[in-house]
């Protein structure tokens, strides 16, 4: 019997006291009730997290949510009620024609004085323009910007790995929310299951070197487990603790996403109802602060 970190060579599957991948298949219920997963009171012990194995390359128009319920039916993953589904931003970019071909470009003359600033192409220059509210900083180093969405990344999250075509690359999906959104109803509709929706991407972080993958989009989850309120193991209140859980299961989902040829772009989380609420009408705007909250901006 093999454990779940070794599927194929390479992790597809995580749980905490090694859930063997004979068990993937069955309910979370079923498996928390065995000796080597513990609970405690309210307190979360473990949980399990699945990247969909053959997850097939996503064109133009293919739709998510039935795309995610056949290949978790063919991994013998249920989709059940409360389960927590992380998404990379790129299919969804590609599913939604978010991808632009550079040589068709047209730069503008403030795109050509922002490609001599950073020594980029005036016409991915452009392209990132077109994607921007607002320049944070512009230099030979990075060009920092707030885009359309409310999202402060490199280059308006523009991006072309895992994009085929020489010269094409992808924008961000025009609403991330949006797009979760209508994916966790159609995965509701498709299975009667209640599931949220976490669309993440890769970022840099202030004053830390290494990337990390960010919720960017979300639908039917609380983003913020809030501990303000409660006491402590010493009985001291908390008052600042607001933790953002859609960024922890983002940045949890990366360990089997991966970045390069892993193909894994789907995974789902189970056993997380103890540090997650399931409701409605949630946004990625609850999570974006204003200058006056942002304790780095000021340091560009």
């Amino acid at each position: 019997m093999q454990n779940s970190r070794s599927l194929h060579k390479c992790s597809k599957s995580v749980a905490v006291h090694f859930a063997a991948n004979e068990e993937i298949g069955k309910s979370f219920n079923e498996v928390k009730e065995q000796p080597r997963t513990q609970w405690r009171g309210n307190c979360l012990k473990s949980f399990m997290a699945t990247a969909l194995d053959d997850f097939p390359l996503i064109k133009t128009g293919d739709d998510i949510a039935e795309i995610i319920v056949e290949t978790a039916r063919k991994n013998g993953l249920k989709i059940e009620d409360g389960d927590v589904i992380a998404i990379a931003q790129k299919i969804f970019s590609k599913a939604e024609n978010r991808i632009v071909r550079l040589r068709e470009i047209v730069s503008s003359k403030k795109a050509e004085e922002i490609a001599k600033t950073t020594g980029k192409s005036p016409k991915f220059a452009e392209l990132v323009l077109r994607e921007t509210k607002r320049i944070m900083k512009a230099s030979h180093e990075v060009l920092l910007v707030e885009d359309k969405r409310g999202l402060i990344c490199i280059n308006a999250g523009i991006d072309k790995s895992n994009v085929e075509g020489r010269g094409n690359f992808t924008l961000l999906p025009e609403n991330p929310d949006e797009s979760a959104e209508k994916c966790r109803l159609e995965i509701k509709e498709l299975t009667g299951k209640n599931v949220a929706v976490v669309v993440c991407d890769t970022y840099s972080r202030p004053f830390r070197r290494g990337q990390v993958n960010f919720a960017i989009g979300v639908a039917g989850i609380n983003p913020f487990k809030d501990y303000r309120g409660k006491e402590d193991l010493f009985g001291q209140i908390l008052k600042v603790k607001n933790v953002a859980v859609i960024d922890e299961i983002a940045a949890a989902a990366e360990l089997l996403m991966g970045q390069a040829r892993e193909a894994t772009p789907v995974v789902v989380f189970k056993g997380l109802n103890n540090v997650t609420q399931l409701c409605e009408e949630r946004s990625m705007s609850e999570l974006q602060i204003s200058s006056e909250e942002d304790l780095f901006r000021n340091t560009l």
